[in-house]
């Protein structure tokens, strides 16, 4: 057996593939970007060859660069953009562009559920209250828009699939139709207590369950791949998960109570609840993280819109800075004192208040704020933000945790690092490397072809330690303001 495990990571912005050893130790990565197509009314697109083309395109560089003997890699694993949604014909073209996870175009079918009764059933079956954000309505208003879609899809003509499914299919030369639990769980169609299709939903939204993919365990061998005859023997895909997922996995965050915090352009912060599917009471959705070994785990999920975001606003909109690494050394010589809190609800604030309607507000100014302190406003913004899901999260599952793992760019930000620690009066640990749905889909991958050893892979990861060190008069008193300044933003509505 080949001692080289590939992950590949399809994310929003562009495809990375990452090499490993027999270690799990990274070795190497390489990346493609790809078109966001956005039109006059802002629906967001992908080009769903585009991608499949990237996606074999970094495989092969990858072992070309690194002069790796093709014999020699074992298994490929697959993390993707969760909630983007695709359609295709059964030889392997595309019916239209995906649907973004981002795009809202199908909200009016989101709507005509909501007024026909069907949001608390959603939530009870698939775990998510009624979204145009996942990928049932999304299905929906391809079957409505593309012209001879409905019958196609009646005749079982078409295939519908996020970005796993689709890739899957296309490595596999239209052989194989299968997604995992994880993903099968972000598309508002999968009943995740009996981890079945709910054909209910399906129904109402006329989506025929023969369009729908098998669902496989997450570690599961999902099919072979020689990338176009690019590879003289075909090697498994041995592993495929949802982004958030696949770095939860990544992280180590294998027991009930560990949380990750993935730091993008939004935010993901995920606990994992083991096999016990726990039903918030304060705003969070509740997924399947994954079935691996058999076994089926559930998360509590609150998600972000504006974390790494909010620092390109500072730069791209308002001009305030050149580069996001500015910020920290701009927010440290920021007045301490200064009370200036900012809520970048730009699109409505998400987790866990869910008002779409909110706006933005930056609030607390004195004659004394200027640029520093309005930096360090916006920084501080993304800490308090992950804060509200965290005590959320705390609330529904009843216990205190520990720490939280952190991953993504913005982690870098040692500022922002050591805020979050005192905000939530929690260590939060900041590893190394950055690639972290990658990995998990790799290692996920590489445990199931007996590669790695789980119980001593994770110990790999070096990580930074923060420690919290702001009173408690002083913490309470900030997570008050901004609790204030929340309700401002909100009462705008």
């Amino acid at each position: 057996m080949g001692k080289y495990i590939i992950g590949v990571d399809q994310s929003t912005q562009g495809t990375k593939a990452v090499l490993f050893d027999e270690n799990g130790i990274l070795l190497a990565r390489e990346d493609l970007p790809h078109r966001q197509i956005i039109n006059e009314e802002g629906w967001v697109s992908h080009d769903l060859d585009e991608i499949y083309r990237n996606t074999v395109a970094v495989i092969r560089t990858l072992i070309n660069d690194n002069r790796i003997e093709k014999r020699e890699v074992a298994a490929l694993g697959i993390s993707n953009q969760r909630e983007s949604t695709g359609v295709w014909y059964k030889d392997g073209t595309p019916c239209a562009h995906s649907i973004v996870w981002q795009c809202s175009r199908a909200k009016d079918i989101a709507a005509e559920l909501l007024d026909k009764g069907w949001n608390d059933y959603v939530k009870e079956s698939t775990g998510m209250p009624l979204s145009p954000f996942f990928p049932a309505v999304k299905a929906a208003w391809f079957l409505r828009n593309c012209e001879g879609l409905s019958e196609k899809a009646e005749n079982g003509e078409i295939c519908f699939g996020t970005m796993d499914t689709f890739l899957l299919y296309r490595l596999t030369g239209g052989t194989v139709f299968k997604t995992d639990y994880s993903n099968a769980s972000r598309t508002q169609l999968f009943d995740i207590r009996n981890f079945i299709w709910d054909e209910k939903i399906c129904g109402a939204l006329n989506i025929p369950v023969k369009c729908l993919p098998e669902v496989c365990d997450s570690d599961a061998l999902f099919g072979m791949t020689d990338l176009e005859g690019f590879l003289e023997n075909p090697i498994p895909v041995h592993a495929m998960l949802g982004d958030s997922h696949a770095a939860l996995f990544g992280q180590g965050c294998l027991e009930p109570g560990m949380v990750k915090s993935t730091f993008g352009t939004g935010s993901s912060i995920m606990m994992n609840t083991g096999g016990e599917k726990l039903t918030s009471q304060v705003g969070l959705v509740t997924s399947l993280a994954w079935k691996i070994g058999g076994k089926a785990e559930y998360v509590l999920e609150g998600n972000i819109n504006y974390t790494g975001a909010t620092i390109s606003w500072l730069k791209d909109d308002v001009q305030l800075i050149e580069s996001a690494s500015e910020t920290e050394t701009l927010a440290r010589e920021a007045n301490p004192e200064d009370t200036t809190i900012m809520v970048p609800a730009f699109t409505g604030l998400g987790a866990p208040y869910w008002n779409n309607e909110a706006q933005a507000i930056i609030c607390g100014m004195t004659r004394l704020t200027g640029k520093k302190e309005l930096i360090k406003a916006a920084v501080e913004s993304i800490a308090y933000q992950i804060s509200d899901i965290i005590f959320a999260m705390e609330s529904d599952y009843g216990r205190k945790i520990s720490d939280l793992r952190v991953d993504g760019g913005p982690t870098r930000n040692g500022y922002l690092m050591q805020f979050l620690s005192d905000i939530l009066d929690r260590k939060v640990l900041v590893p190394e490397l950055e690639e972290f749905s990658a990995i998990g889909a790799a290692y996920a991958a590489g445990i199931s072809v007996g590669i790695y050893d789980q119980k001593t892979l994770f110990e790999k990861h070096k990580r930074m330690i923060y420690k919290p060190n702001m009173s408690d008069d002083k913490q309470q008193k900030k997570l008050g303001l901004w609790k204030e300044a929340v309700k401002l933003c909100y009462n705008r509505s």
